[in-house]
C-alpha cells in the first residue's frame, strides 16, 4: 500500500532507470540518477538531526530543486518552496511563521539567504553527492512516516499582510496523483511542460505525474511564457503532449493567433485550473486543435490541488460559462446556502469540499485554521471537516458544478490565490498614501486602487515601494484618486459601492 511519496520515486527508478526524469534545459536527470542524488542530500539532511519539520527550499526552479524535494521526503520531513524573488520582508515572515531549523540552497542564492536567515544553511552546491547511499538511514526515517505526515507546506497570501502556509499530507498527494494518472491516461510515454512556480501548488500535478508514472518533466524557463511564439518552438522541441497551466498562457496564445502560422505538433492533453477560463480562448484552441483533451480543474489552496473536474465534452459559445465539473475520486463537495443547507439546482451557494484532500490546516496557526476548517454542518452525528472556499456556486440541470465567483475579496489573478488586504497593506507600508481600497475588475482581470493622498502619486514611485513587500503580480494597473472614501453605516469603507463601480 502507498504511505509514502517517496515510493514512486523508487517505483520509476526501478522500471525506467535510464529514462529521463526532469530536464531544465541546462541539466538533466535520469530517474536513477535522481533518485541517488535525492537519497544522498536525505542522508546530509538526517545527520542535522531535524524530524518531521519544515525544510524551506531558497533556489531558483531547476532540477536541483527537483532532487531538493525528493531528499527532505526521503529524509522523513517536509518541504516549504520559496520564491526567491519575493521581498525579504515576506521570505521572512514565512521564515518567522516556519521556525525553520534548516534551509536547502544554492550557490547561486546563498549570500542572499544568509543577509536575512542565521539558521542552518546547506548549499546543494557544496554537499558531496557521489558518496555511497546510506541507506539504513534512509529506511529508519521512512519507517516513521504515516500517510496523514505532511508531504510540503505552500505558502499562500493572508489577508492580514501575513502569508498562510497550507499544510498538504502524503495521503492527500497520493489520491490526487493516483486518480490523475487514472484519469488522464498518465504514463511513461507523456512529456509534460511545466509552467507553474514550485512555489505555486499547481506544479504538484507536474512533479507527481513524473514521479508516479514514470512521466517526463521539461522544466520550460519562465521567460518563454512571455513569448508565445518562442514558447511553442520549445513545446515542440521537447515533444511536449501534456500541460496543466493557468489560462492566461493559453489566452495569449490565443490573442496572438499564433496557430495561423505555427502548430503544436505533438499536444494531445491540455489542462488548466488556477482562474476562469475563457470560452473564447478556449473555442480558438478547439478549433485548432480539435484532437486534444481538455478539461477544467478548480481546486482552493486549502486542499490538494483539485478538488473537481470537467472534460470538455460539448459546444460552448464565446460567452457562455465552462463548468467545473463533478467532484474527484475521494473527494466529496458540498454547496451550502447562506442556511447551511444543501442547495438545490441552479440555487447559489458556498463551495465547501469535504475529504482527504483537504489541507491538514495552517501551519504554526491554530486560530485561522478553526475559522477555515470547520464541523460539516451537514452531519450532526459524528467530527467531520470540511474547507469553506468562499466560492460562490451551484449545481446546474446536468449535475455540473458552475463557478459564479468569491464571496469575499479575495482573488484568483493570473493563476495566484491573492488576498485583496494584503496588497492594501503593502500600498500603506509605502507611507504615500492615506487610506486605499483595492478592488479587482473581473472583465478586465485587473487590479484596481482607489486611494486618498494629498496629491497625485507618482505611480513608479508607489510600484517601487510596493515591490519592497509584495511580489510583481500583486500591483494594481489602474489607479482612482478619491477625495473621500464612501464609508458604509459602520463606518468602514464601502468596498461593495466602490466594486459597483468597477464591475457594474
Amino acid at each position: 500500500m502507498q504511505i509514502n511519496i517517496t515510493q514512486y520515486l523508487d517505483k520509476t527508478a526501478r522500471l525506467f532507470p535510464d529514462k529521463i526524469a526532469v530536464d531544465d534545459t541546462h541539466k538533466s536527470l535520469t530517474f536513477s540518477q535522481l533518485k541517488q542524488q535525492a537519497q544522498k542530500l536525505a542522508v546530509c539532511i538526517i545527520e542535522h538531526a531535524v524530524k518531521n519539520k519544515p525544510i524551506a527550499v531558497f533556489m531558483q526552479k531547476s532540477c536541483d530543486m527537483v532532487v531538493s524535494f525528493a531528499a527532505i521526503n526521503y529524509s522523513g520531513n517536509f518541504y516549504v518552496p520559496i520564491d526567491t524573488k519575493s521581498p525579504e520582508s515576506r521570505v521572512k515572515s514565512i521564515f518567522d511563521s516556519l521556525g525553520s531549523e534548516l534551509v536547502l540552497t544554492n550557490k547561486t542564492n546563498q549570500d542572499k539567504l544568509k543577509s536575512f536567515y542565521s539558521g542552518t544553511i546547506i548549499c546543494m552546491d557544496e554537499v558531496k553527492l557521489e558518496a555511497e547511499v546510506q541507506q539504513d538511514m534512509i529506511d529508519s526515517e521512512l519507517q516513521k512516516v504515516i500517510d496523514t505526515d505532511p508531504v510540503y507546506s505552500i505558502f499562500t497570501s493572508g489577508s492580514t499582510g501575513n502569508p498562510k502556509g497550507v499544510v498538504i499530507s502524503h495521503r492527500g498527494v497520493i489520491d490526487y496523483i493516483d486518480w490523475s494518472i487514472k484519469t488522464f491516461d498518465i504514463s511513461e510515454k507523456t512529456v509534460i511542460a511545466n509552467q507553474a512556480p514550485f512555489y505555486f501548488d499547481m506544479s504538484t500535478l507536474d512533479l507527481y505525474l513524473m514521479f508516479g508514472a514514470g512521466a517526463t518533466l521539461i522544466i520550460v524557463p519562465e521567460e518563454y511564457y512571455a513569448f508565445p511564439a518562442k514558447l511553442i518552438d520549445i513545446l515542440n522541441h521537447y515533444k511536449i503532449n501534456f500541460v496543466f497551466w493557468v489560462p492566461f498562457v493559453l489566452i495569449n496564445i490565443a490573442n496572438y493567433n499564433l496557430f495561423e502560422s505555427k502548430k503544436l505538433e505533438y499536444i494531445e492533453k491540455v489542462l488548466f485550473a488556477g482562474e476562469v477560463m475563457p470560452n473564447k480562448h478556449l473555442n480558438y484552441w478547439r478549433h485548432h486543435l480539435p484532437h486534444c483533451l481538455y478539461a477544467n480543474l478548480y481546486g482552493p489552496t486549502e486542499i490538494t490541488v483539485i478538488c473537481t473536474y470537467y472534460i470538455v465534452d460539448r459546444s460552448f459559445t464565446d460567452v457562455e460559462s465552462l463548468p467545473i465539473g463533478v467532484p474527484c475520486k475521494n473527494s466529496g463537495v458540498l454547496i451550502l446556502t447562506d442556511k447551511d443547507q444543501a442547495a438545490g439546482v441552479n440555487e447559489y451557494g458556498e463551495l465547501c469540499v469535504r475529504g482527504s484532500s483537504l489541507a491538514m490546516g495552517y501551519y504554526n496557526d491554530p486560530e485561522k485554521t478553526a475559522k477555515a476548517f470547520v464541523q460539516n454542518p451537514l452531519n450532526k452525528h459524528f467530527p467531520e471537516t470540511i474547507y469553506r472556499t468562499g466560492d460562490i456556486a451551484y449545481w446546474n440541470e446536468r449535475g455540473e458544478i458552475m463557478y459564479v465567483g468569491r464571496k469575499d475579496f479575495q482573488i484568483k489573478h493570473n493563476g495566484y490565490r491573492i488576498e485583496l488586504g494584503e496588497i492594501e497593506n503593502a500600498i500603506l507600508g509605502t507611507g504615500l498614501v492615506k487610506t486605499t481600497c483595492v478592488v479587482y475588475d473581473t472583465n478586465n482581470k485587473a487590479i484596481v486602487m482607489f486611494y486618498q493622498s494629498e496629491d497625485e502619486l507618482n505611480m513608479g514611485e508607489l510600484r517601487k515601494g510596493m515591490l519592497q513587500f509584495v511580489p510583481k503580480y500583486m500591483i494594481p494597473t489602474k489607479y482612482h484618486r478619491l477625495e473621500e472614501m464612501p464609508l458604509s453605516a459602520n463606518g468602514k469603507i464601502d468596498r461593495l459601492t466602490l466594486n459597483k463601480q468597477i464591475n457594474g
